[in-house]
């Protein structure tokens, strides 16, 4: 039987701040968190939660939580700070000390190499629209091999591609806060190139657990069509060319084409060790109008503070679809939920509903497991309060409260109940 590891889950940007410390560059996101209007409270992850000098006291947290396995990104301006080239060694040297922190507290690393944060100087020369950031993304996950690969068993290339693109590129939500179908649509094939010559690069240099982190989100609807149209959209458009099937046939690729040279797709579909499952909701549909194929249907349920209905249901039947579509072992790599919890001064916050929102969950996949499902892992998001990008500090998804006044750290209700549930150690067959 594998271990089944519980852990947490947190982003570089989101936490570490020292945004103009130890030589590290620019990111899209510091430089699009000054537009005004781009982030909810005018905020940015300059300090954040100063993770950067407080990891130790963050691990301390990590070890009174038991938790077993850590996920955290590496900041590649901290690596890099023109995103090739010229290797920042104070940057590589913070990732060393905070993996040896972790091993020496008995929790695994689990690092993923891009959560979004490309560095600004590859954005000026086109980003991810440009085939070179694939390239220079390679070239990054080797070094970041050479340096941790010897202690660090999983590597995860991207994290949400999807965000990465659509979200960047053609909504213009997220940074680098672009507008453009055809721009989205280049930024979503190189992302997926720079992740297939990442996984050659990480093999190469020593990396045992090789994966990619894909947002689900599981359409539901009685319209075949609209739920086809969606499911492409939010579930298969990423997951069908990792899994070797080539990009599939969508309304909304046609025009503009995708830059795909050949050798691409096989670069892309290049073997897996696990597949990553970040999953928060579900998506209802029903046919559109005119323009909009597909239109999307109010929550039935309660939400929660990012409006995002709670649907333990859908982790379900997405891990069973999912085992069904691959035979890669699974880990959820993120799941959790926002609501707006306050402190005043106890000793303990309390979420009564986060703590329902993760018992329903973790019940969800432990069903899915026990009927066979290869599920091996569950990331609880996030393990702090942090920076949630165009929201700024006003969501609170974290187990642990963060004062950010202070940087004091207060365990919520939920960070008791996730310790008391990997104390019990639940036979996981």
């Amino acid at each position: 039987m594998n271990q089944f590891l519980f852990g947490a889950a947190t982003s570089a940007y989101q936490i570490e701040g020292a945004a103009r410390e130890d030589g590290r560059g620019l990111s899209i996101w510091d430089v699009f968190a000054q537009k005004p209007g781009a982030i909810a409270d005018g905020s940015s992850g300059e300090v954040a939660c100063d993770h950067y000098h407080r990891y130790p006291e963050d691990i301390a947290l990590m070890r009174w939580l038991g938790l077993q396995a850590y996920r955290f990104s590496v900041a590649w301006p901290r690596i890099l700070p023109e995103g090739r080239g010229r290797l920042n060694p104070k940057g590589l040297a913070f990732y060393d000390r905070l993996v040896d922190a972790l091993l020496e507290a008995g929790i695994t690393p689990f690092v993923t190499l891009y959560h979004w944060d490309l560095p600004w100087a590859l954005e000026e020369r086109g980003g991810w629209r440009s085939r070179e950031t694939a390239h220079a993304f390679a070239e990054y996950a080797e070094i970041v091999a050479r340096a941790l690969a010897d202690r660090v068993p999983f590597f995860a290339t991207l994290n949400e591609p999807w965000c990465s693109a659509f979200l960047g590129y053609w909504t213009g939500e997220h940074a680098p806060g672009e507008r453009n179908l055809e721009a989205a649509l280049k930024a979503a094939h190189h992302l997926l190139l720079g992740h297939g010559l990442a996984v050659e690069a990480l093999r190469a240099h020593g990396a045992k657990e090789v994966g990619l982190v894909l947002n689900f989100a599981p359409v539901y609807g009685e319209d075949e069509e609209a739920v086809n149209r969606a499911d492409i959209y939010h579930n298969r458009f990423f997951l069908d060319p990792v899994l070797g099937r080539g990009y599939p046939e969508s309304p909304f690729l046609n025009p503009p084409p995708m830059p795909i040279q050949e050798g691409d797709l096989e670069i892309i579909a290049r073997p897996l060790d696990f597949l990553g499952v970040n999953y928060y909701s579900r998506a209802r549909v029903a046919p559109g109008e005119g323009v909009y194929p597909v239109r999307y249907l109010p929550p039935e349920r309660e939400v929660t503070d990012m409006g995002w209905e709670v649907y333990p249901e859908g982790l379900y039947d997405l891990l069973k679809r999912l085992s069904r579509e691959t035979s890669l072992p699974l880990y959820i790599t993120e799941n959790g939920a926002a609501y707006p919890d306050r402190w005043h001064g106890e000793e303990v916050v309390e979420d009564p509903k986060r703590v329902a929102y993760l018992r329903d969950h973790l019940e969800a996949a432990f069903k899915a497991k026990a009927e066979g499902v290869d599920l091996r892992g569950y990331f609880v998001w996030s393990l702090l309060d942090n920076f949630e990008w165009a929201f700024g500090y006003t969501k609170r998804f974290g187990i642990i409260y963060v004062d950010y006044a202070t940087q004091r750290r207060i365990p919520k209700r939920s960070a008791h109940w996730y310790r008391e549930q990997i104390q019990k150690k639940p036979v996981l067959r």
